[in-house]
């Protein structure tokens, strides 16, 4: 993307750091093997993927020789004295609010308490006559680190006779307002009703099926959700009540917000400890991770990620 000197002053001012060293670089037009020369004339070294990290925001300048790297680099960039360094020190002061809040036992109590409520204003059985065989959900992750959306792809086997929709849930991340996101409906279905507590960042969404659905039938429908309107997001959790078939997550990163870490994990209720802990690599030109389950139980499955 290219910036102009405006971009450049306004991200200056307002931050944050990674976003400001990225629209300077592409102001300057000077590549990172270019800065990072520059850099050593001036007696400072520091390595062509640290300065990537930096502007990806996947790292942080923090120890004492980073930051001189940072007062250089707003030298070599032609920047105003300390126009970098005050990024990263309100960057510091505000570091306990910028963290991704992690979902707290209670919340998700609460959120329980909330999907089952709107489900019975729906005039839905919880089960829903439905048993998922399958089930591929890809997550989006924006360059702000945000749940910009997810989509899934499920196939379904009817356990009683006249079964005709499927009844969707989003739980968006903290600060999520649901009554902005938006559900749309791919193959074979299309949406009915739709319900949310902004309170919760719930939403439940009523998928209508194109036929009804005899006991032992299985149909296969797609869907969505378009959010992006909560902070930074640290995990992706699905609960599941009832055993089932194979689930496949599948989370996507920006390019220009990798994480450094991800886990897979599992539990078998929201209070319980965290188990079946695993490291999972990006891949798919190191932005994508997944997890397969071929027997869902009841209880938690989700992967987390960190970016320091």
């Amino acid at each position: 993307m290219l910036h102009t000197d405006a971009d450049l002053a306004q991200v200056l001012h307002t931050g944050p750091f990674h976003l400001a060293l990225r629209a300077a670089l592409s102001v300057r037009g000077l590549p990172l093997q270019r800065v990072q020369h520059h850099l050593a004339g001036r007696g400072v070294k520091v390595g062509v993927t640290s300065l990537s990290y930096w502007q990806q925001g996947a790292r942080r300048p923090q120890r004492a020789e980073s930051l001189r790297a940072v007062r250089a680099l707003e030298e070599v960039l032609g920047l105003p004295e300390r126009s970098l360094l005050r990024l990263l020190d309100d960057g510091e002061r505000g570091a306990e609010a910028e963290r991704p809040a992690a979902r707290s036992y209670r919340s998700l109590v609460e959120a329980s308490g909330v999907v089952e409520r709107l489900i019975t204003d729906l005039e839905s059985p919880v089960d829903g006559g439905l048993h998922t065989v399958g089930h591929h959900e890809r997550v989006r992750i924006g360059a702000g680190r945000e749940l910009l959306g997810r989509d899934s792809q499920q196939v379904v086997r009817a356990h009683r006779d006249g079964v005709d929709r499927y009844l969707a849930i989003h739980h968006g991340d903290p600060g999520c307002d649901p009554s902005r996101v938006e559900v749309h409906a791919a193959e074979n279905c299309r949406t009915g009703r739709v319900r949310w507590d902004a309170a919760t960042g719930v939403l439940i969404a009523e998928l209508l099926f194109d036929a009804r659905l005899r006991a032992g039938e299985t149909y296969l429908f797609g869907y969505g959700f378009e959010d992006g309107t909560a902070g930074p997001s640290s995990e992706y959790v699905r609960g599941f009540s009832f055993a089932g078939g194979q689930y496949v997550l599948q989370v996507r990163f920006d390019e220009h917000a990798l994480p450094v870490r991800c886990r897979r994990f599992a539990q078998t209720s929201a209070g319980s400890t965290r188990s079946g802990r695993g490291d999972l690599t990006l891949s798919g030109q190191h932005r994508t991770v997944h997890l397969v389950e071929q027997g869902v139980r009841p209880g938690i499955l989700g992967i987390d990620w960190g970016w320091a």
